[in-house]
């Protein structure tokens, strides 16, 4: 190996070092709120780990060639020797990337949706959510509680949830970035995204606790979003307790995310910073 080969590759292990350092230290990631998000932080976090020195074997080249090769004041360009090519260099490079890609088509590909549906249909509590221009309807259907225009929605901690999630006239999708998980509310069909909340807390401790639209669906789109609120099991079922009375007796309020404000007035724990109408639909 000559010299710039040497200088290159001692470029490579010190970036790549400081590259690793980085991807396993730094926090790139909102509040891990559910089993499912450390399942995919982990994911990113080894294809970040995966990808660091592929990233900088090309950037030390660019950047050693770029201080090395460059032409110097006052000197006259002209084109560069022919570089002849190196039969096993590309072939080595060629098994490298295909053996990398396989792996990640295993780890985290198939091993990552195996760990996310492994309690598919074990679910503990359904929830029913459906998309309108511009806000979501919720419904609880072991609970007898349904109401529109969404302020919030609750969710007990350490419990398997099931959305059921469809759509009343456009795509929409439902996500929840602290859980990291997103699945899109189709227009005649339903689909279902499996979620269990580990962490107890509310839009107020973290922003990321949130059900935001994900899929560009007009106007509203940036208005339709509503607050998630991780409860203990007996809190959740308070909670349940007082939007069922709530929803009864017509005590919440908003306003339609078009932008016309409905008449009423807000109350409770049902209060939010957005605000939309509420009504029974017993089911």
């Amino acid at each position: 190996m000559n010299r710039d080969g040497v200088i290159v590759a001692i470029l490579w292990v010190v970036m790549t070092a400081i590259g690793e350092w980085i991807a396993l230290t730094a926090r790139f990631m909102p509040m891990v709120g559910a089993e499912e998000a450390a399942v995919i932080d982990e994911a990113f976090t080894l294809l970040l780990v995966l990808a660091v020195p592929v990233a900088t074997l090309v950037l030390a080249f660019f950047f050693y060639s770029i201080l090395r090769f460059r032409a110097k004041d006052g000197e006259e360009t002209q084109e560069g020797p022919p570089v002849r090519g190196n039969n096993a260099l590309a072939i080595l490079w060629v098994l490298g990337s295909l053996i990398l890609a396989v792996y990640i088509v295993f780890n985290p590909g198939l091993k990552g949706i195996r760990e996310l549906e492994a309690s598919k249909g074990q679910e503990e509590l359904v929830i029913q959510i459906e998309g309108v221009q511009w806000h979501w309807n919720v419904s609880y259907p072991d609970y007898d509680l349904s109401y529109e225009r969404a302020l919030q929605i609750a969710l007990p901690v350490d419990t398997r949830v099931r959305f059921d999630i469809t759509s009343q006239d456009v795509l929409h999708s439902v996500w929840v970035p602290a859980f990291r998980m997103k699945m899109d509310a189709v227009p005649g069909r339903v689909t279902t995204l499996y979620v269990t909340p580990t962490e107890v807390g509310d839009f107020s401790v973290d922003p990321n606790l949130r059900v935001q639209c994900a899929e560009l669906c007009g106007t509203g789109h940036p208005l339709m979003r509503m607050d998630v609120r991780v409860l203990e099991p007996e809190e959740f079922q308070e909670w349940i307790q007082e939007a069922k009375e709530m929803v009864m007796g017509s005590g919440m309020e908003g306003m339609d995310m078009s932008g016309q404000e409905m008449s009423g007035e807000m109350s409770g724990d049902m209060s939010g910073e957005k605000s939309g109408e509420s009504s029974s639909d017993s089911q």
